[in-house]
């Protein structure tokens, strides 16, 4: 969709027509305005899809620590893009969403988009490109891609390679060697626990 937008002023609302768990869960049907507060929590932030849908749509991607760093968040020109996003349940994709058949089993909605003009501009997706039903399945290189995404700067190359190399053998691990499947940050990059109630950032 975001190909298809040429400015996003352009746009005077985005309704996102979904399920009612996601609606009433991180939809406008919480009722909570944190979802539309840019100086939440990256915890609240993440349990809102007004949020995630306009910084996806900005953006053309999504990081699991960018996309939710107060920077980021509280940019005038994507608060201004999600405070023009709401939810609304839809039955059709309520039944989706409970569908015991897994093969049939669907996370996703409809977005429309509506322009100052006028004009509307529409979309759907059922489940995740990544989803083993999706456009772009996750196979092993995926994975071990995202794996290498989420602990880069975290843990060393050796580490990496122990623990990739462990798990590609999953099947045949004998009991003692199941133990050692997790992943060992070095010392210096643990901090001491420290409650608090700051949350994330």
């Amino acid at each position: 969709m975001r190909k298809r937008i040429s400015s996003f002023d352009d746009i005077e609302r985005i309704v996102i027509y979904t399920s009612h768990h996601t609606h009433t869960v991180i939809g406008t049907g919480a009722g909570d305005p944190q979802k539309m507060d840019p100086t939440a929590s990256r915890e609240t932030l993440d349990h809102s899809i007004l949020y995630i849908f306009a910084v996806a749509l900005q953006d053309g991607n999504w990081h699991h620590v960018k996309s939710y760093l107060p920077q980021r968040a509280t940019r005038p020109d994507t608060v201004k893009l999600w405070h023009k996003i709401s939810t609304q349940e839809d039955p059709q994709w309520t039944r989706r969403y409970h569908d015991p058949d897994p093969n049939k089993k669907s996370l996703g909605a409809k977005v429309v988009i509506h322009f100052n003009n006028s004009e509307t501009l529409e979309d759907e997706i059922a489940v995740a490109d990544a989803h083993p039903a999706g456009a772009r399945p996750f196979e092993r290189p995926q994975y071990i891609g995202k794996f290498d995404t989420l602990t880069a700067g975290l843990i060393e190359a050796s580490e990496r390679d122990r623990f990739v190399h462990l798990i590609q053998g999953l099947p045949e691990l004998k009991a003692e060697k199941v133990r050692e499947i997790n992943v060992q940050l070095p010392s210096d990059r643990i901090k001491p626990f420290e409650k608090d109630r700051r949350g994330i950032f």
